[in-house]
């Protein structure tokens, strides 16, 4: 009797710890599940879901070249140093720029140029400058200009991912193959860094900020509108260099 309760007891014993064995084993699984479907929720599902694309209000821009708009013989340029992720290059570009482009460039008094001067906010300025150009080397330069803008939300909060970049260019119907290999191919990253350098040499310090230049007898002046200016800053710039001139 006595052997026999002995037994009993081991085998107590030996069901006791198969069963918290097996209980390990569903809470290891358990876990390993988790720790997957976490995995899925923050870096596969996000790349799932489709991106949604806020429509843009593009507008005519009169010859337009590349990151140019207007007569390439215009008595005035106008080069704007810009961020797509600036707030402020965002409110010109709402605000201003329309009336600015319809009133001195359809005119032919203006040529107005766009240049990247993002470097010190962070690598989605860097990335959404190469990809402008990029829509640019397919005719679209302005239209993914006004796209990105359009999107824009804030500095450095994803809004200007390679997905997003790639997701507005398909939105314009670009040659997505074409498009996505001038991107990965970093093929306008030292256009940009150049923008950047030219910007910095002359004398700029914000976004946005514009480079006004023409020619007085052969004599080139230049002019640092800086800011999101209203219109009516640059019509009194702009009237001030057509009266000097002559014009």
């Amino acid at each position: 009797m006595s052997s026999e309760l002995k037994k009993s007891k081991r085998q107590v014993l030996r069901e006791k710890r198969q069963r918290e064995q097996q209980r390990g084993r569903v809470i290891s699984i358990g876990a390993v599940v988790l720790g997957a479907l976490l995995i899925f929720g923050l870096l596969i599902y996000p790349n799932l879901k489709p991106v949604d694309v806020a429509s843009a209000a593009s507008f005519e821009r009169p010859n337009a070249d590349f990151n140019a708009t207007g007569d390439p013989n215009a008595p005035i340029t106008i080069t704007e140093y810009s961020d797509f992720q600036c707030p402020y290059c965002k409110r010109f570009a709402d605000d201003t720029e329309k009336q600015l482009v319809e009133t001195y460039a359809a005119a032919g008094k203006v040529r107005f140029v766009y240049r990247s001067f993002g470097l010190f906010i962070g690598p989605e300025s860097q990335a959404s400058a190469e990809a402008a150009y990029c829509a640019g080397d397919q005719g679209k330069f302005w239209q993914y200009h006004d796209v990105l803008f359009a999107n824009h939300t804030g500095e450095n909060v994803g809004d200007f991912t390679n997905r997003k970049l790639e997701a507005f260019a398909d939105s314009l119907g670009l040659d997505m193959g074409a498009f996505g290999s001038c991107l990965s191919g970093g093929k306008h990253a030292d256009r940009v860094t150049q923008d950047g350098i030219d910007g910095h040499a002359a004398g700029l310090q914000a976004t946005p900020s514009f480079v006004m230049t023409y020619t007085v007898n052969g004599e080139t002046k230049s002019q640092i509108i800086e800011g999101a200016q209203p219109f009516s800053a640059f019509q009194s710039a702009i009237e001030a260099a057509l009266a000097e001139m002559g014009q």
